[in-house]
């Protein structure tokens, strides 16, 4: 007896604002896209598609001598970073097959290299959706089918999509993929299919389903057989007059109302709950509805009698008494995607799909993950950052993606940086740049001495008091201004050696170009030795001072500026040091 087979689970990932949404809108018939924030996915949203409105909206289909006998796709709305692109399950991706959405005009993007990277390290099969073609200069949609329609444009429109459709089949051979127009290709198995259209005028979109469903067909009977026990993945946590939902998609399986559930948490231990209300999202449309039973593959909604520390992108399955085994399935579902190291930075993100998508641009770039969690940056973080201080100030960075910080994850030592972003290639970009600086100011203090070069501005207008110390404001001017450091005055006269340094309110150990701050200097009185002094820089050996002239190459241009300055003043007061 043949095997019951499943609906595909297709994602539809790309770039921001390459029109993945508006794509779906014409395949779904919907408005979605006038109802998001400044026209952006903001969240998952997901569709059934069933096979007879597949076949009502693509004539080509039967057309083409495809039976079909997938009974529809369930569809995948993503936000364009890589977290929702890299939605896992045990033993590979979610999306048995990816629409990846490119702007014909703009080509490969950065988020889109992320989503060409994150769907090959999972092995997903794809199909490119090259839309916005309506945009070609030139271009007129004509009533027949998109082989015939790309064949009867002008010269120059023509030339046009010739040069950059044949632009981006070289880009995507750098990422090791062999790409054609999908009405080239005989063996889909060997290149990437790019189907022209527009979300705008639905030209290509009945080739766009033509192509998944023969795919689908032919490619994935074997792999979308339905199993015996239900099994899912969580996307999010919703509250809705005083309950929590959580909204998930099964992607193998039945699921009933009378079963109950294991949920993994993030150390792999399941959470044991009964299901109270089951709900299933509605073929094309967004409405959920109350059912006694759901089948794979679908979208749904539950409300479970324990929903504590459920996180989004985590695993879950029927439980049926199996315990052990189910911990033994999780743990090794999450430790296989997510390694640390014995050191390196901290990492934190909003879901398992966005974690295991930042492990991986992580990897690729060689940076080492000592631990890493799902939710806000806590206290905890901090202080296992700081204590990276104590190893390799390169890796006290905690790394947020997608994600806010606690209120009492407060570093009081000014030294460990927190760099968060919504965008893992910018995150990826800050975090290279930062540890690079680093690098060059570690280098830079072990060549030269701990003693940095500084010059400050008095800010006259505010001075806290007299003396026993003194204490008045201050602005960086260039450099790095630290406590202990001993000033001198333009005239090359010594003041006094600066003890604290104090930020909005709070003490801190350093302040950087542009900072205005307080410093205390004790053994000097404001009103008599400051009156004159306009400047305040750091006193430095004439040893120190050949020391940063010999390595220029690792100042940047205002302490070379500063440097000169000081050259300056020793010159003045007949101590010459030279530049």
């Amino acid at each position: 007896m043949k095997s019951k087979i499943r609906q595909p689970i297709v994602t539809v990932c790309g770039h921001v604002d390459h029109g993945k949404t508006s794509i779906l809108d014409r395949l779904r018939q919907s408005c979605v896209t006038e109802g998001e924030a400044g026209g952006i996915t903001q969240k998952i949203s997901f569709t059934i598609y069933p096979a007879e409105n597949l076949k009502k909206t693509c004539p080509l289909i039967e057309k083409s001598g495809i039976k079909l006998e997938i009974p529809g796709f369930l569809l995948i709305d993503t936000p364009g970073h890589a977290a929702f692109t890299n939605l896992r399950k045990r033993g590979g991706s979610l999306a048995d097959l990816a629409v990846l959405v490119i702007d014909i005009n703009e080509g490969i993007k950065p988020q889109t290299s992320e989503v060409i990277q994150i769907l090959k390290h999972n092995k997903t099969p794809f199909i490119i959706a090259l839309n916005k073609i309506d945009n070609i200069h030139g271009w007129k949609k004509n009533n027949v089918n998109l082989k015939a329609s790309i064949e009867s444009q002008a010269a120059n429109a023509k030339q046009n999509f010739d040069e950059k459709y044949l632009t981006l089949i070289g880009a995507l051979n750098s990422y090791g993929f062999d790409a054609d127009l999908y009405c080239n290709i005989t063996d889909f198995t060997k290149k990437i299919a790019l189907v022209p259209c527009s979300a705008k005028t639905s030209e290509g979109i009945p080739e766009l389903i033509m192509m998944l469903c023969g795919l689908s067909q032919k490619y994935l009977e074997n792999r979308i057989s339905l199993g015996e026990n239900a099994k899912g993945v969580i996307l999010e946590m919703k509250k809705e007059k005083n309950h929590y939902y959580l909204e998930a998609i099964l992607y193998d399986g039945e699921l009933s109302k009378k079963d109950s559930i294991a949920v993994a948490n993030l150390e792999g231990k399941p959470i044991i709950a009964k299901i109270r209300v089951l709900e299933e999202i509605q073929p094309m449309c967004d409405k959920f509805q109350p059912v006694e039973k759901v089948t794979a593959a679908t979208g749904l909604r539950m409300q479970l009698t324990e929903s504590i520390d459920i996180l989004p992108g985590m695993p879950f399955v029927v439980f049926k008494d199996n315990l052990k085994e189910i911990q033994e399935i999780f743990k090794k579902e999450l430790s296989d995607n997510i390694k640390t190291e014995s050191s390196g930075i901290i990492v934190k993100a909003d879901s398992l799909g966005s974690l295991e998508a930042l492990m991986l641009m992580l990897d690729q770039s060689n940076i080492p993950v000592l631990k890493a969690g799902i939710g806000k940056i806590n206290k905890t973080d901090i202080i296992n950052a700081r204590a990276n201080l104590e190893i390799n100030e390169l890796d006290a960075v905690i790394l947020g993606f997608n994600v806010s910080s606690e209120e009492d994850a407060i570093d009081t030592t000014g030294k460990i940086k927190i760099i968060a972003d919504e965008v893992i290639y910018k995150l990826i970009e800050n975090l290279i740049k930062f540890r690079e600086e680093k690098r060059k100011e570690i280098e830079k203090n072990r060549i030269m001495g701990l003693t940095p070069l500084c010059k400050l501005k008095l800010l006259k207008q505010y001075v806290f008091r007299n003396t026993n110390p003194a204490v008045f404001g201050v602005r960086i001017e260039a450099g790095k201004l630290t406590s202990g450091l001993n000033m001198i005055d333009e005239h090359d006269e010594k003041v006094a050696k600066v003890k604290n340094i104090q930020s909005e309110n709070k003490s801190v150990d350093q302040a950087s170009e542009g900072q205005e701050v307080a410093i205390s200097m004790p053994g000097i009185n404001y009103e008599r030795r400051m009156k004159e002094v306009n400047l305040l820089y750091t006193d430095i050996a004439e040893s120190q001072f050949r020391n940063f002239k010999k390595n220029k190459d690792l100042l940047s241009s205002g302490e070379i500026s500063l440097l000169q300055e000081l050259a300056e003043i020793k010159r003045k007061s007949k101590s010459d040091w030279g530049m």
